[in-house]
This record gives structure tokens, C-alpha cells and sequence, in this order.
């Protein structure tokens, strides 16, 4: 005699099994969508029973939290994502932030003060031009957003690992959390954080990085989704616990590495 399924108050299955593939590693994606993704596969992974809204949320959020342990396992520390000639560089490069260009934060580079703090030996503040005098690379990398589009662009900076060993930080502490001059934050891997490509950023295409884009500072890290690269950075600090973020506490993927 054929099963009789019933529907599941507030919850469409089609939806949530997309939106649950969305957020699984590719490998993983694969293989779920070829052996036919259900709600019984996302109960089995998830160890949730699906049945109402809440419960679909639920299923979306340890399907989320499994894609960070998997995409930290799969990081690799030693590959660089690609770089491009300056022909590539997107110009215009696209403004995208949660609030509108002309809202973006102002921040006096004159009085400009880098508060750093967690585990590190030196807890003094960085003005922007003892920043400026780091030595500095220049970087012409992708940035691509969680919306789908994508820029090339030019970055100048300080690699992030050079300044965590100037403020003498614990590299064994396993989180670097960004505070910015909006209220925006957000927190990334140690990992991430000594990638070679990983970069302090305080100019852009040749220019003082522009207000739009995120001056004082960006952090700029071609590994990680658009939204995981902070701007307006004016705190960061070297911690044990992961104190999330504006969008992850909003629902995106932590780790959201390319």
C-alpha cells in the first residue's frame, strides 16, 4: 500500500531541500542532488524531525553549521586564490553593503585609531600613519559576492600575518574578530587570517582607499565570500570564542570560503 505523506504546516519540501543544497559543499551537494535529495535525507544528516517551520529552520541551521566544519576541514592554507593582469580590473568596481553609498561610514584619518585587543603582547593603538609605513603588497584579486556577481580589483596592504606578528599575537588562538565604524562585524579562522593573500588593505587601484570602499581599512581576503572582507575596520582582536557576525548571526554561512 503506497504512503500517504502529508503535508507539513508553513513548510514547502521543494523549497526547503533547495535552499538546504544551497548551503552543503559542492562535493557534498553533488552527491545529495544525484542520489535525490528528501526530507528524509536532511532528517537522517541532521538528526532533526521536520515538522513545521520551526523545525525547517532548525534542519537549515545545522545543515549551515555542518558546511563550516566541512569548508574549514577542506581549507587549505597554502593555496592562493587567482590573481589577474591590471587589463581585468572591473571599473567602476561595484559598491554593495547593506546600506546605501551615500550612508557609508565617515571616519577622520587624522584621529584615526586602531584599537587591537584578545591575545596579543601589544595593546596599542595604530594610527593610519603607522599603518602606511607596514610593508605593502599589492594584489589584484576577485571579489564575489553571496548575491552572484562578481569585480576584479586592485588592493595595496599589509598581509594581516605580518601585522598579528608586529602586535605579537597568540596565533594559537583560533579567531580574529573585526569590529567596524557602522556596527558591522564579523569573525574569521585563524587560518584565514595568515593566508598568504590576506591583507589589511589601505588603497585601492593605485588611490587612498576610497570612503565607499571602505576607508580607513578593509580587510581584504580573496578566500572568503564579499561579505566575510570588513571595511571601516576600526578594532579587531585575537580571541578563543567565535563572536559571530553582523550576517552570520543573520543566518550565513561562518565560514563561506571559495
Amino acid at each position: 500500500m503506497a504512503r500517504i505523506r502529508k503535508p507539513i504546516p508553513g513548510v514547502d519540501p521543494k523549497l526547503l531541500i533547495k535552499d538546504a543544497a544551497k548551503l552543503m559543499p559542492d562535493p557534498m551537494r553533488r552527491a545529495f542532488l544525484r542520489g535525490g535529495l528528501s526530507l528524509g535525507a536532511l532528517t537522517f544528516l541532521t538528526g532533526c524531525d521536520i515538522v513545521d517551520g520551526a523545525s525547517a529552520e532548525k534542519v537549515l541551521l545545522r545543515v549551515s553549521k555542518f558546511n563550516d566544519a566541512v569548508q574549514g576541514w577542506m581549507f587549505n592554507p597554502n593555496k592562493l586564490a587567482p590573481e589577474y593582469p591590471e587589463s581585468a580590473i572591473t571599473r567602476p568596481f561595484p559598491f554593495n553593503a547593506y546600506y546605501p553609498e551615500s550612508e557609508a561610514p565617515e571616519v577622520d584619518g587624522a584621529t584615526y585609531a586602531l584599537e587591537v585587543g584578545g591575545r596579543i603582547d601589544s595593546k596599542e593603538t595604530w594610527s593610519l600613519e603607522r599603518l602606511y609605513a607596514l610593508p605593502q603588497e599589492t594584489q589584484i584579486t576577485r571579489h564575489i559576492c553571496i548575491e552572484g556577481w562578481s569585480a576584479v580589483g586592485k588592493w595595496t596592504g599589509v598581509r594581516l600575518s605580518e601585522f598579528l606578528k608586529r602586535i605579537g599575537a597568540d596565533t594559537r588562538a583560533p579567531y580574529v574578530w573585526f569590529q567596524c565604524a557602522e556596527g558591522y562585524s564579523t569573525t574569521i579562522d585563524m587560518a584565514t587570517a595568515l593566508h598568504p593573500q590576506t591583507q589589511l588593505t589601505f588603497r585601492f587601484d593605485g588611490e587612498i582607499l576610497p570612503r565607499k570602499y571602505g576607508f580607513p581599512m578593509k580587510c581584504r581576503m580573496p578566500t572568503k565570500l564579499g561579505f566575510k572582507n570588513p571595511k571601516h575596520i576600526v578594532g579587531m582582536h585575537v580571541l578563543d570564542k567565535n563572536l559571530g557576525g553582523y550576517w552570520e548571526d543573520r543566518g550565513y554561512n561562518w565560514h563561506s570560503g571559495l
